[in-house]
């Protein structure tokens, strides 16, 4: 049985359907490095979390932006992401700013002129081919 299971696996390796997995443990050391690197240049961390997608899904994060505050929201997506997008709302519902990028690290600069709800979206826009789930991150850094 143990063979059969095996043999088969090997063929579906060597066949290219196995299914791609998600890592989120990529995503999150692309995210930590983002983070490091803002810390060289005097940004600090807000809140910072990672998900698991599937193309065109999305997570929403509610967060408090301060006036006086620069904002960076950072996205990262692992080996399995070729267009991760970020897009930034109010609390009515508008769009504020978005990455206007087609890659899997986007970045967005905000500067609220008043302390504000606001809700961040990562959207996993476009998978990999053979990519069925992948790891994203997102960081909202301030200074």
């Amino acid at each position: 049985m143990l063979r059969t299971v095996l043999a088969v696996l090997a063929a579906c390796l060597a066949l290219g359907v196995l299914p791609a997995h998600a890592d989120q443990d990529y995503a999150e050391t692309l995210l930590r490095q983002k983070i490091w690197d803002g810390y060289n240049e005097g940004w600090a961390v807000r809140t910072a979390t990672t998900a698991e997608l599937s193309q065109e899904e999305y997570r929403i994060y509610l967060v408090t932006l301060y006036a006086g505050n620069q904002y960076r929201i950072l996205g990262v997506g692992d080996k399995g992401v070729s267009n991760l997008d970020l897009v930034l709302h109010d609390a009515d519902g508008n769009t504020v700013s978005y990455d206007q990028s087609s890659n899997p690290q986007p970045t967005l600069e905000f500067a609220p002129e008043s302390t504000a709800t606001y809700f961040v979206v990562v959207n996993a826009k476009t998978l990999t081919a053979g990519s069925n789930k992948a790891g994203v991150g997102m960081a909202v850094t301030y200074k």
